[in-house]
């Protein structure tokens, strides 16, 4: 996952050169954010929010790999990084999209909350307020992409588009390492839900701004089957 995080600084990096172009309180809780917009723009009504919830308690526990442990802390905090960064952003924008979208990622930490429980792992997310990370690489990705997301709306809708490409990446990467069910069934409800967040974000990029988004993570076929499907 680090070359995945070298890729993110290389592409915050090009996106503020190529301006305009082509994730208090503990967070296993409400994904509410203190304080509001300062008006209602009414964007991302019409978003697909979640997948929905997946009850893993009802699939056998199986032996877990190294591999297969990391992927499930590392992907608490990633989902935990994407609902932060549009907690923030909403407050910053009052861009309705990421209200809405924050509240699909919080159910997605709950998913993989699910797969820390039963296997009685320690939840990295436990007691960290929005913002604050166990992981330092992902701590110095949150604060990159705040800082970029807050300087326009564009820049904010750019920033949520390239965090579902990273999710979705890292849950293909995840993926080809675990053959475990249940794991394997909340993963595929996270990818699920990653490529409707990218549809919308690139939606509402084109239809509210002109904007065309270009994939800075994924490859531009794996992007289009996403964007076109």
């Amino acid at each position: 996952m680090k070359r995945l995080s070298a890729l993110i600084v290389v592409a915050l990096v090009l996106g503020a050169v190529i301006v305009g172009g082509c994730i208090t309180g503990t967070e296993t809780g409400t994904a509410t954010p203190s304080g509001g917009p300062p008006e209602d723009r009414g964007y991302g009504q019409k978003t697909a929010s979640s997948t929905g919830t997946v009850d893993v308690s009802t699939l056998p526990a199986e032996n877990l790999s190294p591999d297969e442990v990391e992927g499930i802390l590392y992907m608490r905090e990633e989902e935990k990084l994407a609902r932060d960064v549009y907690l923030t952003l909403y407050n910053a924008t009052g861009l309705k999209i990421f209200e809405n979208i924050a509240r699909s990622e919080q159910t997605h930490m709950d998913m993989v909350l699910q797969l820390i429980e039963k296997y009685n792992l320690t939840d990295p997310a436990e007691g960290k307020a929005v913002g604050e990370f166990t992981n330092p690489e992902l701590q110095a990705l949150y604060d990159q992409l705040v800082s970029r997301g807050e300087t326009s709306d564009v820049e904010a809708l750019k920033v949520g588009a390239l965090i579902e490409e990273v999710d979705i990446k890292d849950l293909e990467e995840w993926l080809s390492r675990t053959d475990n069910e249940d794991i394997r069934l909340v993963f595929k409800n996270l990818m699920a839900g990653s490529e409707n967040h990218l549809r919308a974000f690139t939606r509402t990029l084109a239809n509210s701004y002109g904007v065309e988004y270009s994939p800075q993570v994924l490859s531009v076929e794996r992007y289009r089957s996403i964007i076109e499907s």
